[in-house]
């Protein structure tokens, strides 16, 4: 509510060497089908979600089943930012997804390019609040690989974007050919507090450090949510509730630095739009979902920001997508 790894066998700079060569790595699918219910954080509905195959080169879709409508998971698509991230269709204001961050985290950390995300309501189920469950299923439903190459998109220059009140988010070159992250929080004197977190994004180190870090809110903000009509699904068993110096939930924290592990997931999820895997270095302070959005159209406008590696074939398709906002 409140961030790219892919490979199946881990992240790491070998297999982008290989892959600016145009070999080693290709793109992944599910290997089977996958479902489950649960209530939308923002709408309180009961969802059915299923995670289905898809073909080689068509990217991550969700279909609203209800609407019979496809959104493709684009960047250029976002519609929402406020407290999560939504995507949707131009001038149909029904054809919307939202929640996608947590779902859109999992399937890059599990390196899976082409997916079917078939849904019968307006938002991903929210589940335990973190990407945990998503890599849970993906891991039962199972992987295996397209036998096509696969793109990725390597940061030639430094991106900043910023808002009016001192938070701020970046991408820039890395001389190594991986995904490095970091983010800063501050919540000043809550049980929140000030928290910093850098990581090298990879397979491993998104399911040991950040899928399983909840989402979270401040208990003063949660009466306001649900005026407005959102946060009608949410509850302590799957969100933080921070009320002032203390945690609301029963079984407090699953990590001490929770708070800044689930905004990373949050950047994981967000920047997972570009399409490909980013090559480059992520920071941000007091970022959140729009800031990270306005940073991947202020990338991707300008050829001249990025140029794609790997992927031989797919390497246009995917510079026609990414180049059309």
């Amino acid at each position: 509510m409140d961030g790219f790894a892919p490979l199946t066998h881990g992240y790491g700079p070998q297999d982008f060497r290989a892959a600016s060569h145009g070999a080693g790595l290709t793109r992944r699918r599910l290997a089977s089908s996958i479902g489950c219910r649960g209530v939308g954080l923002h709408s309180g509905l009961t969802i059915s979600l299923t995670l289905k195959p898809a073909p080689l080169g068509s990217g991550i879709v969700f279909h609203r089943s209800d609407l019979g409508l496809d959104i493709p998971a684009r960047h250029d698509l976002v519609v929402e930012t406020r407290l999560c991230t939504q995507i949707g269709l131009p001038d149909n204001r029904a054809a919307r997804v939202g929640t996608i961050e947590h779902i859109m985290a999992a399937l890059a950390a599990a390196g899976i390019d082409d997916a079917r995300i078939e849904l019968d309501g307006p938002e991903v189920p929210i589940l335990d609040g973190s990407a945990a469950p998503f890599l849970f299923l993906i891991d039962c439903a199972g992987t295996v690989e397209h036998y096509a190459p696969r793109a990725a998109i390597e940061v030639l220059r430094r991106v900043r974007v910023e808002d009016s009140h001192g938070a701020w988010a970046e991408l820039s070159p890395n001389p190594e050919p991986a995904f490095d992250a970091t983010v800063s929080i501050d919540f000043g004197e809550t049980a929140i507090g000030r928290q910093s977190l850098s990581l090298r994004i990879s397979v491993e180190s998104f399911r040991r450090e950040l899928a399983d870090a909840r989402t979270f809110t401040l208990a003063e903000d949660v009466a306001r949510l649900r005026a407005a009509g959102l946060a009608q699904g949410g509850s302590l068993a799957n969100a933080v509730v921070v009320d002032g110096p203390m945690i609301l939930n029963p079984g407090g924290l699953r990590r001490p630095d929770e708070f800044v592990r689930h905004k990373m997931l949050d950047v994981v999820g967000d920047l997972a739009l570009a399409g490909a895997p980013l090559l480059g270095r992520f920071t941000g302070h007091r970022s959140g979902h729009a800031l990270n959005n306005q940073l991947l159209l202020a990338l991707l406008r300008d050829s001249r920001n990025w140029r794609s590696t790997g992927g031989a074939a797919l390497v246009e398709v995917e510079r026609e997508k990414l180049v059309a906002a």
